[in-house]
């Protein structure tokens, strides 16, 4: 079962992510990237752009059962275009993507990897904050850039109102959502369906 998505909930965090700014900002981060995060020859004749939430437990079972072999024998084989597009269910969501994103565009695929991979282990934990800052300082983020990073408060807004404009675009109404050649699919598929969907089009 997909996780569906509360468009009340979810369209809220316009106005809720100005909650992240309790840490105090640094002026020694710099601005991160906003724009789609792609992986895979840009030409390629397939792009599959996701729909996912960080917190979207079904997300997490794509990413570590299916996605492995996706990228290893389409994306980075030159047949497919993925891009990723982040779904915010909650402000954690928010503050992963945050992170995954201050770490500039070559970095948040490494940490969206992490994190999803690593979800039960996260999300779980009493200190949320804590263990997503934790991963942001694997990948070479300073606690600095870590508190300027979740402090940013027009970073934030930036990332909810294209969250907000393109899933609207899209229909996008649970996670994780597919479009392949812009074919809606939804779900937690296995690699066998996947690929064959990806074949029809290739």
């Amino acid at each position: 079962m997909p996780h569906s998505l509360s468009r009340r909930r979810a369209l809220s965090l316009g106005a809720g992510a100005t909650a992240v700014a309790a840490l105090a900002p640094s002026a020694a981060w710099a601005s991160p990237f906003t724009g789609d995060a792609i992986k895979g020859d840009p030409n390629a004749a397939v792009t599959v752009i996701e729909y996912a939430s960080f917190t979207c437990p079904h997300c997490a079972a794509f990413h570590r059962d299916t996605y492995p072999r996706l990228q290893a024998n389409y994306i980075d084989t030159g047949k497919v275009k993925f891009i990723m597009r982040e779904v915010y269910f909650d402000r954690t969501g928010l503050w992963v993507a945050m992170v995954a994103r201050c770490g500039g565009e070559a970095a948040y695929f490494p940490m969206a990897d992490q994190f999803l991979n690593n979800q039960a282990d996260w999300a779980r934990a009493a200190d949320v904050v804590g263990e997503i800052q934790k991963v942001g300082r694997l990948n070479g983020l300073s606690n600095a850039d870590l508190e300027a990073c979740l402090s940013d408060q027009d970073f934030a807004k930036t990332l909810v109102e294209k969250y907000q404009r393109e899933a609207e675009a899209d229909g996008v109404d649970r996670t994780p959502t597919f479009f392949i050649n812009g074919e809606k699919v939804t779900g937690n598929m296995q690699y066998d369906e996947f690929a064959a969907l990806i074949d029809a089009h290739l």
